[in-house]
């Protein structure tokens, strides 16, 4: 009779936890990034209703996960609803939990994406040709859009601060001065010039809120100066001075007498010198012309900044009539002519004129 041999329940146990160990071990593995160390971004598409199969081998066939099997294990045992439709930036150092979270999360990422970026104290020409080298739109697209009297209308009815004023035939571009200056994004480069438009708008909007008693009913005022003082000063506080003698000025029938209204007239770049005839010109912008005694100009010269719109809102006042700048950007201000051209003189000695 063949003795039967009796296995302990100690040997059970101990095989188990060796086997639930190597199991743990294996898990950790193939769960852990594929390397840590790398960081650069791999670009996936999960297109609509596709299988946590076909998801799995995409990840595995661009080396961001160990095991395909796994993958489909994991998202079973931790019951993961869904695996969102979308284009992804994954990278080698996610573990597995990292990427399927991901996943279900979804992502806003998107590679036909484009950036608009529209700077400070810039004409609207600029802007119309950051438009046509970023998107499928041309130049003319753009000019011609912001021309548009039935638009500029609609315009005018949606936004508190565009008033008939933008439609003055003297006024080279209706839009110029109105425009924020900001970085923007749209989803591709189809987007239309009124979706840019509006969407510069709604920023200026927001940017002018704070000031909405004090412009309404006369914001072309203030954004005209705003637009003066953005290309005159350097910041917030030398700009609010400039505006108080632009006031000043104003007030005592002097004209405003600013060379960058001058350019800006003439549609000439502001590293062009000028002559004397044509600072004398006379159009409805140039404010060196005697026959803009106590006028503004008939709109903004260029898109101005949040300090320059603060600046024309909330001027310092002072006794001061003239002002003139070294080449440094250094600002100086006088009182009396006598006193303005013998600052200029002393600048011309220094070797600091602007020209």
């Amino acid at each position: 009779m063949t003795k039967k041999v009796r296995i302990k329940p100690i040997f059970f146990i101990i095989v188990l936890a060796f086997l639930l160990i190597v199991a743990g071990g294996v898990w950790l593995f193939l769960a852990s990034p594929v390397n840590s160390n790398d960081t650069k971004d791999i670009e996936i598409e999960v297109k609509s209703g596709e299988s946590v199969t076909k998801i799995g081998k995409t990840l595995k066939n661009n080396d961001l996960i160990r095991s395909e099997l796994l993958f489909k294990v994991y998202v079973k045992v931790y019951k993961v609803n869904s695996l969102k439709a979308s284009t992804y930036k994954l990278n080698r150092s996610m573990n597995l939990g990292e990427i399927v979270s991901t996943l279900e999360k979804g992502s806003n990422y998107n590679p036909n994406m484009i950036k608009l970026t529209f700077k400070e104290g810039e004409r609207i020409t600029k802007y119309a040709k950051v438009i046509s080298d970023n998107t499928n739109n041309s130049y003319d697209d753009v000019i011609n859009t912001i021309k548009d009297k039935e638009y500029l209308n609609e315009l005018i009815d949606k936004y508190w601060f565009l008033t008939d004023e933008i439609l003055n035939e003297n006024i080279y571009y209706p839009l110029e001065g109105y425009l924020m200056p900001e970085t923007y994004h749209f989803d591709n480069k189809d987007v239309t010039v009124k979706e840019i438009i509006n969407r510069m708008l709604d920023e200026t909007e927001k940017n002018l809120e704070p000031y909405k008693s004090t412009m309404n009913g006369n914001a072309h005022y203030y954004m005209t100066m705003a637009s003066i003082v953005e290309l005159e000063g350097t910041n917030t506080e030398n700009r609010k001075v400039i505006v108080g003698i632009f006031k000043n000025r104003l007030s005592s029938g002097f004209n405003m007498g600013s060379d960058v209204t001058t350019y800006y007239g003439l549609q000439v770049p502001m590293t062009e010198d000028l002559t004397t005839e044509q600072f004398a010109s006379v159009n409805a912008y140039n404010t060196r012309s005697t026959t803009m005694i106590g006028k503004m100009p008939v709109g903004p010269i260029c898109n101005p900044s949040k300090s320059s719109i603060e600046a024309s809102v909330n001027p310092t006042q002072t006794d001061y009539m003239f002002f003139v700048a070294d080449k440094h950007g250094k600002i100086y201000y006088t009182k009396t002519n006598a006193e303005h051209e013998k600052k200029i003189k002393e600048i011309k000695d220094n070797g600091d004129w602007i020209w």
